[in-house]
């Protein structure tokens, strides 16, 4: 099978896009997984696969995987690359597109800059909607688990951005186990599908910086729902004001949370790397 297919990226988080509004690519896991290899495959975080929808008002359907071939819910920073490869490719002369994801419906504007605004929709606090295991129907703001054999209690704030995330507060990132703590954490059995750990740096009111162990991605350079969940979960802890500058490995993520019911809007830039054509 040959698959033409193009290369983006969204502040260094890389994607694998291909177009199959004509339902030409059926894809199993171990074919993604293969794709997904960055020493003999294309080598990606994310696989996005751009489909038809025939709901009404809606432009596109899209379906994500990771590089382990899961399918997943969400992610922010494909979203915006999404918008700029429909807009590239004319298959929409919107500025404005509606696109439904596999529990969202999202509101992508391609702004005069270049940069993308992403409508995220509000985040969930409901345990079972996340989903988390827990003994209170309270909102989910401070949550504590053991990890690490129980060695190590760790502080978090659980919410969904359509994916499941937990986010912890730290002082020093380049002090912080990441990936110990992260593959910790985001494979707890009180996550029943696994979670987005988010590591957040608070350095004003107004900026963080942040690295996030993702799910079946391990850490990516950027992780748009995981800036999101993070600046979500300071504005419920009062540490940061409604517009939040999040400083990632690959780059800077504009977000907005004006509170309570309210979506999450995050602004930031799509690149395109490549176009290529690969046989598996």
């Amino acid at each position: 099978m040959h698959i033409q297919f193009t290369k983006m990226h969204g502040l260094g988080n890389d994607f694998m896009m291909l177009n199959n509004l004509a339902n030409e690519y059926q894809l199993s896991q171990e074919m993604i997984a293969q794709l997904a290899d960055r020493h003999f495959g294309v080598g990606f975080d994310q696989l996005l696969l751009i489909e038809n929808c025939t709901e009404p008002n809606i432009d596109f359907m899209y379906r994500i995987y990771n590089r382990d071939g899961q399918e997943v819910e969400h992610c922010g920073n494909g979203a915006r690359c999404f918008a700029k490869y429909v807009k590239d490719k004319g298959l929409c002369d919107k500025s404005c597109i509606v696109v439904k994801t596999i529990n969202r419906l999202l509101t992508l504007q391609i702004n005069a800059d270049g940069e993308v605004t992403v409508d995220m929709q509000a985040p969930i606090f409901e345990a079972a909607e996340i989903p988390f295991v827990s003994n209170s129907n309270s909102n989910l703001h401070c949550r504590e688990l053991s990890v690490l054999g129980g060695n190590l209690k760790v502080e978090f704030c659980a919410l969904s951005m359509g994916n499941p995330h937990a986010v912890i507060r730290v002082e020093d990132l380049n002090k912080t186990a990441v990936k110990e703590i992260g593959e910790a954490l985001g494979s707890h059995p009180d996550f029943p599908e696994g979670c987005n750990v988010g590591f957040m740096q608070v350095l004003d009111r107004n900026s963080i910086n942040l690295r996030v162990y993702e799910r079946g991605a391990n850490e990516t350079l950027a992780c748009g729902t995981g800036a999101c969940a993070a600046v979500v979960a300071g504005c419920l802890q009062g540490l940061l004001d409604d517009t939040v500058k999040v400083n990632l490995s690959g780059g800077q993520l504009s977000i907005n949370w004006q509170g309570n019911h309210s979506p999450v809007l995050m602004t930031g830039p799509a690149t395109t790397v490549y176009e290529g054509t690969i046989q598996i």
